[in-house]
Parts: structure tokens; sequence; C-alpha cells
């Protein structure tokens, strides 16, 4: 029984009568713990406007973030991943497949589409950590290679958006032959003179680090984003040394050279568009000298 109970023109303040928060209208960032109208939160990109934490966001969120309203085709779909090892850990693979593309409603880990960028047309492949942690298997490895044949049949950039736990190891070498498909493709998309540009999201590790995600023309990254082959353990067990401080961090990787910039999502759109004129620009060619 409360102590006190106000009561004002007929008007209750008791605990009964009030009115619960709607359940989602407000975002609490996971870092800073600071509350946000969820309407504000998506307007602003999913990122935190008091400390600008970058919250993970999927394929569509993305495509809606680059893409310009109505332009964006989707490419490649109905290719689902197969079972050649009969591979189970705790469950069938084909059983985990399953279960994901019900959660998850996407057909595996990467999703290509192609459309314009105020303007630009651009290719864009990006993977979801919502599927079987983003992992690479040969379904990822087959529409990323799809994707770079389309952007060399069509003459238009290609963006990478990498979100991934690496190799996906249920499908074994399978998985891991798609490291050297996807950079054997891009070399060809390369001697195309097709510009191609990498983002690394938070995370980016394993076999996409070591292969397709710092192949770019640009190679790229979200801030604070987590960037690297192994975890710290594994690293420090085998060279033996402690390591510095956030040394798999975008601004680390950044500062030692392996990235060309770090861009906000709320600028990604802009920022793109400035990269694909810089990148297919014509420049007119040199004229020959007449002999004399």
């Amino acid at each position: 029984m409360s102590w006190f109970k106000r009561v004002k023109e007929g008007i209750s303040t008791s605990t009964k009568d009030k009115k619960a928060t709607p359940d989602g209208l407000w975002y609490k960032c996971n870092r800073c713990k600071k509350a946000t109208l969820t309407s504000d939160h998506i307007a602003n990109q999913l990122v935190c406007p008091h400390c600008n934490y970058h919250h993970r966001i999927g394929s569509k969120e993305y495509f809606d973030i680059i893409f310009d309203e109505g332009s964006c085709k989707e490419l490649f779909n109905h290719i689902t991943s197969g079972d050649p090892l009969e591979f189970t850990d705790t469950k069938a693979y084909t059983d985990r497949v399953e279960e994901s593309i019900k959660k998850s409603g996407l057909e595996d880990a990467v999703r290509v589409g192609a459309g314009k960028v105020n303007g630009l047309p651009l290719v864009v492949a990006c993977m979801d950590f919502g599927f079987i942690g983003g992992s690479m298997g040969s379904v990822v490895g087959e529409k990323i290679g799809r994707a770079i044949d389309h952007a060399r049949e069509t003459k238009t950039p290609l963006l990478v958006i990498s979100k991934s736990g690496g190799a996906r190891m249920m499908e074994a070498a399978f998985s891991l032959m798609q490291m050297a498909k996807t950079s054997a493709k891009l070399a060809l998309l390369g001697e195309d003179g097709i510009p191609y540009i990498s983002l690394m999201t938070d995370p980016t590790t394993g076999g996409v680090t070591a292969s397709f995600a710092m192949l770019g023309d640009f190679n790229i990254a979200e801030p604070e984003a987590l960037i690297g082959f192994a975890g710290p353990r594994v690293i420090k067990e085998t060279i033996g040394k402690d390591l510095p401080k956030g040394f798999q961090s975008s601004e680390f990787l950044l500062e030692h050279g392996f990235l060309d910039f770090i861009v906000d999502r709320t600028e990604l759109k802009n920022k793109l568009t400035t990269l694909i004129q810089l990148l297919t620009e014509k420049k007119p060619r040199p004229k020959k000298e007449v002999e004399a």
C-alpha cells in the first residue's frame, strides 16, 4: 500500500493509472547507454548521435543507405548451400542452413544488388552477419564472383561490404577455395580497369580479410570496426609477444597504412559518389610526340 496518493481535479496518478511506454519507442546505445528515439536513430543510419557508435546492420539497411530510391535491382537470388561433406557437429549442416534461412530471411550470407548512387551506376555485394556469422561458404564466393562478372560485363564499379566471422568451416576446403576464386576474379576486374572499392565493417575477420576485403583499389572502413585475420589470443600464442591495444581496430589499421580512410555511415553515400567520380573520370590521353 502506497503512503501517498495525489489526486487533483479528479485525476489520479496512482500506479494502476500510469501508461506504459510502447516497446521499441527508444533505442539504448550499446556503448554509451544513452537513449535515443528509435525513429531518430534510424534516420541517423543507426549511428548513435551521442557517441557515434555504429550499430551493426544488414545488407537491406546498407542497400537503403547507398542506392537511390527505387533504383536497386537484386541479382543472383535463389542460390543456396549444398552439403557436399554431409557435415554434422551439434546439428546437421543442412538443418543449420535451413534455420538460418528462416531466421534471417536470407538465402546465404551475401546479397548482391545493382543500382544508382546519386545517379551513378554501382554493383554492391554486401555480407550479412545474421546468416551463420557472415561466414564465407561456396555460395558467398559464387555470388561475389558473379557480382564481379556482372561489373565487368556492364563496365560498372564494384563495392563489396564485408561483415564476416571468416571461412565457413562446415564446408572445409570448399570454403577456403573461395579465397582464391574471388581474388582471381578481382584480378580480371583490375585488368579491365573497372574500379573496386572494399568497405570493411564490424567485424571483418578470417579468410574474408585474407582475400577480397583487402584487395580494393580503395580499402575503407567504418569507425571502430574489428578487422583482422586471427583472434588476439591465437596471435599472441603464435608470436609470443604482447599486442598493442586496439591493434585490430580500423583506426589502428589506418594509422599503419592498411586503410585509405575511415568513413562514417552517415557520410557513406556521398563519399562513395566522390570516389566513383574520381575513379571513373575519363582523362584525356596525352598527345603523341610528332617525330621531327
